[in-house]
């Protein structure tokens, strides 16, 4: 037979303070976990963040502690050692890394009165540079030879009068044109577009935000001092070795200095560590919610059971069977389920405004609240199930002998 909501709600009215209890509970547990999951989305994609680089088959080895003086004459020296290492199929000398945590930023303009809000990552490339990082060329070409000769470093600002850029800045500062043969202006100076590749992550884009992730510009220069990072390109399994042997080669012929190495995939793990670490605490802060949640509803509704064993005893006697008491019981945390996910949809959206507010967090979007929904709408029907068999189980006769 159908259950009837009529004496489904008849008993909740009877029994609020169980009923209101329950409500809460999925409220509170609707709001937290749609807005964590959409803070875990929000930073796994973060975590995976695409770059226009062989990332997998970078080495990055960092010299520091040299003679200022005598730095940039030591780098053809170190680049012949480097590129003698078995496995090595570039190598080149750069002043940073995406993903290396230590900005150089400038903001470029296309008019020389012009001004920008965008945080542009600025990187310059010793000969080979862009072989060594694999950038992807989709339009024009790469530095010739002469550019590079020609080219150098001045107060951290390039001597050259050409750059390569992003994508994703040829697009935003030449909408719906071509970016080849542009002149871009900063500080006084001007240079031209000469080529433009994929999109490169910004040496920190937390910190550049949105707009800065993959604002970045490529500069040719001939050796200097500031140029502290060798990039090495290798077969993605040779990677670990040629960390090994490099770092011996150039402790060699670097005695005075401290040489580290490392692998860029070990770069991005270290970057992403702290967003990594607070996904995993979202993570478990589901999980115990939901457990929380789960343990709440069968206590509340173990505790319900007992009280009403009068009740279930009197529907089993005049013909109800085990199955009409389970699917009772079922409906009836289902209606408070209901009620719950509403009120946690609208908590929710008020949590996400205030977090929007306070802390910069996108909007979320609206399939987040469903989702939410339905998966705290399984829960009570999973959580509910076993109180709900226990109270079908009792025999009609002991159930209306007891007080």
């Amino acid at each position: 037979m159908p259950v009837e909501i009529r004496p489904i709600l008849s008993s909740l009215r009877r029994h609020r303070i169980p009923a209101v209890l329950i409500v809460l509970e999925i409220a509170l547990a609707c709001a937290v976990l749609g807005n964590a999951v959409f803070m875990i989305g929000q930073r796994m994609a973060n975590i995976h963040w695409s770059n226009g680089i062989d990332e997998a088959g970078i080495s990055v080895i960092t010299v520091n502690g040299t003679d200022p003086g005598l730095a940039a004459s030591g780098i053809p020296r170190d680049l012949a050692a480097l590129r003698g290492i078995a496995g090595v199929t570039a190598a080149a000398a750069v002043t940073s890394m995406p993903l290396d945590q230590s900005p150089a930023l400038t903001g470029f303009t296309t008019t020389p009165d012009g001004k920008t809000t965008v945080n542009t990552s600025v990187y310059f490339l010793g000969s080979g540079g862009e072989r060594a990082l694999g950038l992807h060329l989709l339009q024009g070409r790469f530095f010739n030879a002469d550019e590079y000769a020609d080219s150098g470093l001045k107060n951290f600002q390039s001597t050259s009068h050409v750059l390569l850029v992003t994508q994703s800045d040829a697009q935003r500062l030449w909408p719906g044109q071509g970016a080849l043969g542009k002149t871009l202006y900063a500080n006084g100076e001007s240079w031209t577009v000469v080529g433009v590749v994929s999109d490169v992550l910004a040496q920190d884009p937390k910190f550049s935000g949105p707009g800065g992730r993959y604002s970045s510009v490529f500069y040719p220069s001939r050796p200097d001092g500031m140029m502290g990072d060798y990039l090495l390109r290798s077969a993605p399994q040779d990677r670990d070795r040629v960390v090994r042997e490099a770092v011996q080669a150039l402790g060699r012929l670097e005695p005075g200095a401290v040489v580290e190495g490392k692998t860029y995939a070990q770069m991005r793990t270290d970057y992403f560590a702290d967003t990594s670490s607070m996904v995993w605490m979202l993570v478990l802060v589901c999980v115990v919610m939901l457990a929380v949640t789960a343990f709440g509803i069968v206590g509340l509704t173990s505790f319900w059971v007992g009280q009403r064993r009068r009740q279930i005893g009197i529907r089993r006697a005049v013909g109800a069977t085990r199955g009409h008491i389970l699917q009772y019981f079922q409906t009836e945390n289902f209606l408070l389920g209901t009620a719950g996910v509403v009120l946690g949809m609208v908590l929710a959206f008020g949590i996400n405004l205030y977090l929007m507010q306070r802390y910069e967090v996108a909007r979320m979007p609206w399939y987040y609240l469903p989702v939410s929904a339905v998966a705290l709408w399984l829960l009570g029907q999973l959580a509910v199930l076993g109180p709900a068999l226990r109270a079908a189980a009792v025999p009609p006769v002991v159930a209306t002998r007891s007080v």
